[in-house]
């Protein structure tokens, strides 16, 4: 982030910086999630509240870490409010988690309303997995 101070208003462009996204992105995502709402002062300029900048890391991590669509990060925010969305750090897949042991067994968790089932997963996992091998075979050639 920059030199100010971490209570400090924000502009676009800085939250824009600070979350490597473009600033139409942010745009967008205030039509999509009703909780960020951007002070807008003279002729419309956005002023992001520290509240809403941790918001918007954790919609950006559910969105681009954890593979979340628009709709399934609002149902999240729906079911879990944005309090716990507020505390979610970046690498911190909290709605998401899996336990794996081994390659190919993976151990039984409860899942969300809105995960995908567990034969799903199992088959993607699959999938990852020899997506993995063969990436090795690529790179030791």
């Amino acid at each position: 982030m920059s030199s100010k101070s971490p209570e400090a208003f924000r502009t676009i462009s800085e939250v824009s910086k600070d979350l490597s996204l473009p600033q139409h992105v942010l745009r967008f995502w205030e039509t999509k999630f009703v909780q960020i709402k951007p002070i807008k002062r003279g002729g419309g300029r956005r002023y992001y509240r520290p509240e809403d900048v941790k918001l918007l890391k954790g919609i950006k991590s559910l969105l681009y870490n954890d593979g979340y669509t628009i709709r399934g990060v609002q149902k999240v925010i729906k079911e879990n409010g944005t309090k716990k969305l507020l505390t979610v750090q970046t690498e911190n897949k909290i709605f998401t988690e899996i336990k794996k042991d081994n390659n190919d067994h993976l151990e039984q968790q409860s899942y969300p309303k809105h995960s995908i089932n567990d034969s799903k997963r199992k088959k993607l996992m699959n999938v990852l997995d020899d997506l993995v091998q063969l990436r090795k075979k690529l790179d030791n050639k």
